[in-house]
């Protein structure tokens, strides 16, 4: 007697059609939009209350640099990634497809529409005549602004060439821009700022964009043994990620906040607030993190350890998207 298996998206004799990929599909859409809200939705109920006034244009800010970010952070995990597969003994041949030309577009996008705001002086512009693109070349903020546009047109050209581990070249411009975009030189010792700001951008993009890609790999290794281990070694990797961002997250905290304070400014003020909110998705994330890492280490099937996992990166996401409103708001005034 044979067994015949119902196909996807055939309907059985007595039920309805089955489409097992639209739920997902359904779900990636809701996860998209709730953090695209994030940024839009955050800066009216961060400064409500605080006296603090926003800049023009806060929320469409902080969703082109939510943008920005996320699209940082899939090529620089698929370089990651494919690295460390690369060693990996027994690990099959095929590779997910890659999304980095999709995230370079979306970051020249974003960069682009940061550079216009930067060429209207700081302005939300509302014309093509009200952009002044030769005063771009005229200030520090403009010249970062026009880098970080060049920057990811040229990693969408490396991502699509034969060449794609180039891309780690422009990628690092960009990382660089934003560390020292993040600090002026009106700023008390600027280089240090713009050092842990670096650190901090380049090990978030390595834990966001790694883990995205390592489930989209063990998704299509299937029960193969590589796929195990391929998240053990990633694992790894991202405690001691985990660790430079605490260190460096903490002391960029301190500099801006004097210890003495920091609780009161985490509840008074707008940037205190959203701080706040991306600490508590670090510690969720954390635990997250923890939970794959037992299950992978004790559980029968290591891969059981992908459940937690895909938690995790929605709330990585979700932390990408503070940090673009983070990043948006008036910074605290040192008390």
């Amino acid at each position: 007697m044979t067994l015949i298996r119902p196909t996807p998206g055939v309907a059985d004799a007595d039920g309805p059609v089955r489409r097992p990929g639209a739920s997902r599909a359904v779900a990636v859409l809701v996860l998209v939009a709730l953090g695209a809200l994030t940024p839009l939705l955050g800066p009216s109920a961060a400064l409500h209350g605080t006296g603090e006034a926003a800049a023009p244009g806060v929320a469409g800010i902080a969703l082109l640099r939510a943008v920005l970010f996320a699209a940082l952070c899939v090529p620089v995990g698929e370089l990651f990634l494919n690295r460390l597969a690369k060693s990996l003994p027994g690990a099959p041949d095929g590779r997910p497809r890659s999304w980095a030309p999709i995230a370079a577009g979306a970051g020249f996008v974003a960069a682009l529409g940061l550079a216009s705001v930067v060429a209207t002086g700081n302005l939300v512009p509302h014309s093509l005549a009200e952009i002044d693109v030769g005063g771009l070349y005229e200030s520090r903020d403009g010249k970062l602004a026009l880098l970080e546009v060049n920057a990811f047109a040229v990693a969408s050209l490396c991502a699509l060439s034969g060449r794609p581990g180039t891309q780690v070249w422009p990628l690092a411009a960009v990382a660089v821009a934003e560390a020292l975009r993040a600090h002026p030189t009106t700023e008390h010792s600027p280089l240090i700022g713009s050092g842990l700001t670096l650190v901090h951008v380049t090990c978030a993009a390595l834990w966001v964009g790694g883990l995205l890609y390592a489930l989209r790999a063990l998704r299509m290794w299937g029960a193969a043994e590589a796929g195990a281990a391929l998240l053990g070694r990633y694992a790894r990797v991202a405690a001691v990620l985990l660790a430079a961002l605490t260190a460096t997250g903490v002391w960029s905290t301190l500099r801006r906040m004097p210890p003495g304070t920091v609780l009161d400014q985490l509840t008074s003020t707008a940037y205190g607030r959203v701080l706040l909110a991306k600490v508590l998705l670090v510690a969720g994330v954390a635990l997250l993190a923890l939970w794959a890492r037992i299950r992978l280490r004790r559980a029968a099937d290591p891969l059981t350890a992908c459940f937690p996992a895909r938690g995790e990166v929605v709330a990585l996401g979700m932390v990408v998207a503070v940090s673009g409103l983070l990043t948006a708001l008036p910074v605290p005034i040192r008390w």
